[in-house]
């Protein structure tokens, strides 16, 4: 039986203060970091865990993932 396909999702997150992009670079499974003003854009490969611990302790304001390639 093959092992499932990690999933690759896009993700944009708005921020109350400046996003903490060096934090979520540094998370593994994290790569195309982006800032524009309190928006991070990313991408996600796999688990979501380490991209959401690389947030704690930030306040979001909104946070939306799609499926990356659609």
């Amino acid at each position: 039986m093959a092992a499932p396909i990690p999933v690759t999702q896009r993700v944009e997150v708005t921020f109350v203060g400046a996003p903490p992009a060096r934090q979520v670079e540094r998370a593994p499974g994290v790569s195309d970091v982006e800032v524009e003003g309190l928006v991070l854009r990313c991408t996600v490969y796999g688990s979501f865990q380490p991209f959401l611990e690389a947030l704690r302790g930030h306040e979001v304001i909104s946070l939306r993932s799609i499926q990356a390639g659609e």
